[in-house]
């Protein structure tokens, strides 16, 4: 006979589990700055920019270079927020594969 007390429980467990992940990747926010310290770029998990900070010290670079800064941080950041999010993902799937 089948225990539905204790598949009620693992389903209830899972639901949690699926939105505590949900939490966490809705919760990334990765920030890179440039070498140059020149630019911020901040991005969400889905690798959407959220903030673009500029400081002093882009007045030392031609447009072209704050051109390639600006793509080269972007780039950055996004890389890095999507590994934590794949991070995340690979720890949920272990878990709830167990």
């Amino acid at each position: 006979m089948t225990d539905f007390a204790a598949l009620e429980a693992a389903a209830r467990a899972r639901l949690t589990r699926m939105q505590q992940l949900s939490d966490e990747l809705a919760a990334v926010r990765v920030a890179h700055t440039h070498d140059s310290g020149a630019i911020t770029i901040t991005v969400d998990g889905a690798a959407r920019l959220l903030d673009l900070r500029v400081s002093e010290a882009v007045s030392q670079l031609s447009s072209a270079e704050f051109e390639r800064a600006v793509v080269a941080t972007a780039g950055a950041a996004a890389q890095r927020a999507l590994g934590l999010r794949a991070t995340l993902i690979e720890d949920f799937n272990g878990q709830v594969n167990e």
